[in-house]
């Protein structure tokens, strides 16, 4: 049986996992991750009225459970970041596969349904702003997933090294890595009526995306090339910032996960909406009515 010392796992004194401080009690079994904080309580806007049984903020960390249609959900905000994820997805199972208490990794094992709802650029100039884009796989280019042991037994070589030829790779940071969303998921909530894509998670928001302000990239053409990538019928279609991470921690942890983004700009023909939160808000219910 596994243990866990306190360096390794930190717990709080009221008994809550150590930054979101949420309790083993307080987390379902489906989980809904967005970005901003604020955004949490838009999602528990929909719940089921009474139905919120906590409501904790901790850091960038914000999180409300309660039912929707009777069906119990997390809401939790993650901040920005891939960093952020690795913080998240780690506490999230050690909630639902570890005993805090004792230290040990529970004998039966609890599979979480996890869909990050966010917002992204897309990458080809035929995708319209306001749309619905589910990442049937999601690109790492934050090499989070590259510290956990299973890296390659998750991700799939064969497209990372097309990718890599094609662009050229020779920047100093880690190596992309490729992670399918969970099939099943992804028909459930992309449908017939969400696009769907191979999306680039990004480290950062400026130079590790193509933007310029004072300081000048390392690959002026990136983005260009990322748009004329194929592997078979795959074309890259969007960048964000969280879903690669998600993506890989589930597949190591067991648990089932997917990435689904409002389109608020489009960096091939440098549009943008700023004004997108009534589509968010139909994406959010879309979500809360699939999961």
């Amino acid at each position: 049986m596994k243990t866990f010392p306190a360096s390794q796992l930190l717990v709080n004194a009221d008994g809550s996992i150590f930054h979101l401080h949420v309790k083993p009690e307080q987390l379902a079994d489906n989980v809904i991750l967005v970005g901003d904080p604020g955004r949490v309580p838009i999602v528990a806007s929909f719940f089921d009225e009474g139905s919120i049984e906590c409501d904790i903020a901790s850091r960038e960390f914000r999180t409300m459970t309660g039912k929707y249609h009777g069906k119990r959900i997390t809401a939790l905000s993650t901040g920005i970041g891939t960093d952020n994820i690795d913080i998240v997805m780690n506490e999230l199972d050690a909630l639902a596969n570890i005993d805090l208490v004792t230290r040990t990794e529970k004998l039966q094992l609890r599979s979480l349904t996890v869909v990050r709802i966010g917002t992204c650029g897309a990458m080809q100039p035929d995708i319209p702003l306001g749309s619905f884009l589910a990442s049937e796989k999601s690109i790492g280019f934050d090499g989070v997933l590259a510290f956990y042991a299973g890296r390659d037994e998750v991700s799939e070589s064969d497209f990372e090294e097309a990718l890599k030829t094609h662009l050229k790779w020779h920047l100093k940071s880690g190596s992309p890595y490729v992670v399918s969303a969970d099939a099943q998921l992804l028909e459930r909530i992309a449908g017939t009526d969400m696009l769907r894509g191979c999306t680039i998670s990004a480290n950062g928001f400026y130079g590790p995306q193509g933007r310029v302000l004072r300081c000048a990239v390392a690959d002026p053409d990136m983005n260009e090339k990322l748009e004329t990538f194929r592997f078979g019928n795959h074309k890259i279609t969007n960048y964000e910032m969280e879903g690669s991470a998600i993506a890989g921690l589930s597949r190591l942890m067991g648990h089932k996960a997917l990435t689904v983004c409002c389109v608020i700009a489009n960096r091939r023909i440098e549009s943008a909406n700023t004004d997108y939160q009534p589509y968010i808000r139909k994406l959010i219910e879309t979500v809360l009515e699939r999961i």
